[in-house]
């Protein structure tokens, strides 16, 4: 009886290690910068720095768990799902934020449509990884490295957005654009792939 509860002990352990805390934490950012973005005001545009510097932590936190958790033998199934709902919730917050909370100045302002293709985007992955997981029995949350790509690109518009650095804005817009429609499309053929 005591050899399986230290074993269950050290299963919970491995599932909830740093990497997964890291992970976490990330998650944790979200509303933090949504805050930030919610109270701005020219008057306290020291608001959109902090929003910048959480939103940078996130993504330092999101490298920093990757490697943790492949040099120190870290990856669980916790993890695999973990990650990519931290990263989402990053992102998305920023995005939306930028988007919808009216007290923002107009060169702080993101398109809806980029929005509701990022969110189109993570529908279809979610819905897609749902139908895979009833068939399967398993999780198998693996991004394609158009994927990464077009996650890379969403969040390099926050920044840009934040430092108002008006002619790259637009064009990062863009290229995000494309990038997440063509990864949309990708995992929609490798679902298809998978089930055939």
């Amino acid at each position: 009886t005591t050899g399986s509860s230290s074993s269950i002990k050290s299963e919970r352990r491995a599932r909830v290690n740093l990497a997964n805390r890291i992970s976490v934490f990330r998650l944790l950012l979200a509303p933090a910068v949504v805050a930030s973005l919610l109270y701005y005001h020219p008057e306290r545009d020291w608001l959109r720095f902090v929003a910048l510097g959480l939103f940078v932590v996130g993504i330092a936190s999101d490298a920093l768990d990757g490697f943790l958790a492949r040099s120190q033998h870290q990856e669980t199934e916790l993890g695999t799902l973990l990650d990519p709902i931290a990263d989402k919730a990053l992102i998305l917050s920023a995005l939306i934020s930028c988007s919808v909370i009216q007290g923002l100045p107009t060169w702080m302002r993101i398109p809806a449509w980029l929005n509701l293709l990022v969110i189109s985007r993570d529908i279809l992955l979610i819905t897609g990884s749902v139908v895979l997981f009833a068939i399967q029995g398993r999780w198998n949350v693996r991004p394609s490295r158009l994927g990464k790509w077009a996650t890379f690109a969403q969040m390099l518009v926050i920044p840009c957005v934040l430092l108002h650095l008006s002619l790259l804005k637009d064009p990062l817009i863009v290229i995000a654009a494309i990038l997440t429609t063509l990864s949309a499309v990708s995992y929609v053929r490798m679902g298809i792939r998978v089930l055939s």
